[in-house]
């Protein structure tokens, strides 16, 4: 069993958004968190049924240190 990171977002129109950092490209979306983490759950077993063993082991080694806001300029 595997365990990622997930950041969950609002989504605009409603609903939540999640993106897994460890996982590139691996995001979901729900209208209740109940349901994002049940398709974001769907999305990281489909996205690594897709990886080798070796590959795993390598996203395995990334970890969400923190979230930081930073403002900037527009």
């Amino acid at each position: 069993m595997y365990e990622f990171d997930v950041v969950i977002v609002e989504d605009e129109s409603g609903g939540y958004v999640a993106f897994v950092p460890a996982l590139p490209g691996c995001h979901s979306q729900g209208d209740t968190l109940q349901e994002l983490m049940d398709n974001v759950k769907e999305a990281m077993e489909l996205y690594l049924e897709t990886l080798s063993e070796e590959e795993k082991k390598e996203l395995l080694h990334q970890k969400v240190v923190g979230i930081q806001k930073v403002k900037a300029l527009a």
